[in-house]
């Protein structure tokens, strides 16, 4: 009862915003048992997605400046925290001018999933073939469509520039689109799966006990390719939950493969880098983050 009545409150309180939760399935989603599973809505912690899904966040048409960066709520793969993280990350975007998806994916905990570990990624890329699908409707232009994610979401996103199947198709009209990403915005994201790990987000998403292969598969900074996307990186280097070398590893690789990447290590903010008030220089990084979309051409100025 009281699950239910977390779930209604959190559907008031998006009506009420104006916001609704659109699926991203149409009665095909693919790994599943076929089993029946509730959202469970936990203050803001959504710690069971029954329905995957997204909201949408549109800046004015005035303002809009054509891009739009899908977000992927952070919770370690265990839930996903898309209030501050995920809705307060949309509305900053918007006032740059920029569209925001709030995606709300299957965790790899679901007693519905076949294959636990690609259930994240196969909502993000069903997502990015969805943001295309729907771009003319929306004012944004295809070929500036990121993906941005803190913490385990930091992951997600960096994983749909590494890798290269596409875990999404079911056979309707969005198999044939792009899922990878335009460019990439990383707040202390979670990167390796291995010695560096986050070790709650590396066996919530790969179980205990990973195989060796597994953990390569999924370790982002081992897959960088020249094709993977331009990023901006932000980590604190006090972080004690998710090490800064997660960041570095995998600005290395981008940088090795020549892909363009812009790395920026604090010296204070621990795990808590947020819009407001981060200690000292942290603060910069949301002025960093906009002046990068203006340099790398991702947003600007409408004459």
């Amino acid at each position: 009862m009281k699950n239910l009545l977390l779930i209604y409150l959190s559907i008031m309180v998006f009506s009420a915003s104006g916001q609704t939760l659109e699926p991203l399935w149409q009665g095909n989603m693919p790994n599943s048992k076929g089993v029946a599973v509730a959202d469970v809505d936990d203050n803001g912690r959504m710690r069971q997605v029954g329905t995957p899904g997204y909201y949408v966040f549109k800046p004015s048409k005035e303002e809009n400046k054509g891009a739009v960066v899908v977000i992927c709520p952070p919770g370690g793969y265990s839930h996903l925290t898309y209030d501050i993280a995920g809705f307060q990350l949309a509305k900053w975007f918007n006032t740059i001018g920029v569209t925001a998806v709030v995606l709300f994916h299957r965790l790899p905990h679901s007693p519905d999933l076949v294959q636990r570990e690609i259930g994240p990624l196969q909502d993000l890329q069903r997502m990015m073939k969805i943001v295309r699908a729907r771009a003319e409707e929306w004012g944004i232009d295809p070929e500036r469509v990121g993906v941005m994610g803190c913490s385990a979401g930091g992951h997600l996103a960096a994983s749909i520039g590494t890798t290269a199947t596409d875990y999404s198709r079911v056979g309707d009209r969005y198999d044939d689109l792009p899922w990878s990403s335009d460019f990439t915005i990383l707040v202390s994201p979670v990167i390796t799966l291995g010695e560096k790990a986050h070790s709650g987000s590396r066996d919530n998403l790969l179980g205990k006990n990973a195989s060796p292969e597994l953990v390569r598969q999924f370790s982002c900074e081992l897959n960088v390719t020249p094709q993977t996307s331009p990023a901006f990186l932000a980590h604190a280097n006090d972080d004690p939950a998710v090490p800064v070398e997660n960041s570095i590893l995998f600005y290395s690789a981008l940088h090795a493969q020549g892909v363009n990447a812009s790395l920026h290590v604090f010296p204070y903010g621990g795990h808590n880098i947020a819009l407001r008030n981060n200690p000292g220089s942290t603060q910069l990084w949301v002025l960093l983050c906009e002046a990068w979309l203006y340099e790398m051409d991702i947003i600007n100025v409408k004459e």
